[in-house]
């Protein structure tokens, strides 16, 4: 659901000139910005290394629920894809931007007694380390989809209703997906003086 709500909101800024999709598989929209290469592991790009070549910025929107999943799995999908991604691009194509689409409470510290936000903070102080000319982890809370949308998560239905009353009585907790794709292409354009972004960083960027 981020990445889609990213990915079309890239190809309407005027200031985006080409989207890569990196995809496990085909996604069906026609758009003269879209390109995309499908990947059957994150782990192996030698394949498509000269298609990630030019590009001025990696929005890595790729994640999963850790609902039902131990640390050892979780931290394989989320910690060692994410890494294995990013070095293998900082390899090909060091002198991009990467963003990374962390979430709203993880913990960067360790401390967390929720396993997500410990597994998610390790991934966010990796990154940061890596030669990329800058990082950025993004925290979103609630997130509003992008009109048009198809991947939106079924208990979205449900609960996407209460989004005008959390943005009026909880602003530091809600973005539109529009506002999360727009500041992620700002910190490209303008940069932001904080490598880690809360939902009130995410909605001043989009702002410009």
């Amino acid at each position: 659901m981020v990445g889609e709500g990213v990915m079309l909101t890239c190809l309407e800024h005027p200031m985006v000139e080409q989207v890569l999709i990196v995809n496990r598989r085909h996604y069906d929209l026609q758009h003269p910005k879209l390109k995309q290469v499908i990947v059957p592991d994150f782990f192996h790009l030698e394949s498509i290394a000269s298609d990630l070549q030019g590009y001025d910025a990696c929005f890595f929107c790729a994640g999963i629920s850790s609902v039902g999943m131990n640390e050892a799995n979780y931290t394989h999908a989320t910690y060692d894809t994410t890494l294995a991604f990013a070095d293998q691009l900082a390899y090909i194509n060091p002198n991009m931007t990467f963003v990374y689409v962390s979430g709203a409470q993880t913990d960067a510290t360790g401390k967390s007694r929720m396993m997500w936000a410990r597994v998610k903070g390790r991934t966010e102080n990796a990154l940061l380390e890596r030669p990329f000319k800058r990082v950025y982890n993004f925290r979103p809370g609630f997130m509003k989809a992008v009109p048009g949308q198809k991947n939106i998560k079924s208990y979205y239905s449900l609960i996407g209703w209460m989004y005008p009353f959390m943005k009026r009585f909880t602003p530091g907790m809600v973005s539109t997906l529009q506002q999360v794709g727009t500041a992620m292409i700002n910190s490209v354009l303008l940069g932001y003086p904080k490598t880690t972004l809360e939902v009130k960083d995410i909605n001043q960027l989009a702002e410009g």
